[in-house]
């Protein structure tokens, strides 16, 4: 069973669909013992990252996404799913996360005219480790974006992918059960389905 966990609602639909769509047992849920008994954690995530830290200690899920990372659950992060595994976000702060993952969250800071913050529409990304749920990635692959702020690891080493938005960022990340993507594979169309198929199978 797959818990995608209902933080503070947004593309929590979209994603169950899709996960759905590619063979995945699937149940939205904010019932913290749901959470902790799944198979496989995905935390989706749209808007301001304090909103999304506010209600996720409020539904008391704090704990449980802790127990199921700590637990060796695979765990699907996307956007601010991604973003609140970091130790804190600039955005409307510092506000801090889970620190689960050493490193921060800051705002693009365009260079030129032309860098439009959100950054918003497909962007190529570039690969620079190999990863499960990669298996097949097209060297010119494209995912649909939509986000102000990006993760800065501590450890460059976890970085599977990057995309470029006037500066280099991190696009998605690894840490052992852990997987988490600033992108939306749900509105990815192929490649993401491909990844979402790659998580549901693993």
């Amino acid at each position: 069973m797959i818990a995608v966990v209902d933080v503070c609602g947004g593309n929590l639909r979209s994603v169950a669909k899709a996960l759905a769509a590619v063979g995945g047992e699937v149940v939205v849920t904010r019932d913290p013992e749901v959470v902790r008994a799944a198979d496989k954690v995905v935390v989706p995530g749209q808007g301001a990252f304090a909103t999304f830290m506010h209600e996720l200690v409020a539904r008391d899920l704090e704990a449980p996404i802790r127990d199921a990372i700590d637990a060796g659950t695979p765990y699907l992060g996307i956007c601010l799913g991604l973003q609140v595994l970091f130790d804190d976000s600039e955005e409307r702060g510092p506000v801090r996360g889970l620190a689960l993952i050493p490193g921060h969250v800051v705002r693009f800071a365009p260079t030129s005219p032309e860098i439009k913050v959100p950054h918003m529409g497909w962007n190529r990304v570039q690969q620079h480790a190999a990863d499960p749920l990669l298996p097949d990635l097209a060297p010119h692959t494209h995912y649909y974006f939509v986000h102000s702020y990006h993760a800065i690891p501590d450890d460059p080493a976890r970085v599977v992918l990057t995309s470029d938005h006037g500066e280099a960022f991190c696009a998605a990340i690894r840490a052992g059960n852990v997987f988490a993507c600033q992108f939306h594979p749900e509105k990815s169309q192929a490649a993401g389905l491909a990844l979402l198929r790659a998580f549901v199978q693993s």
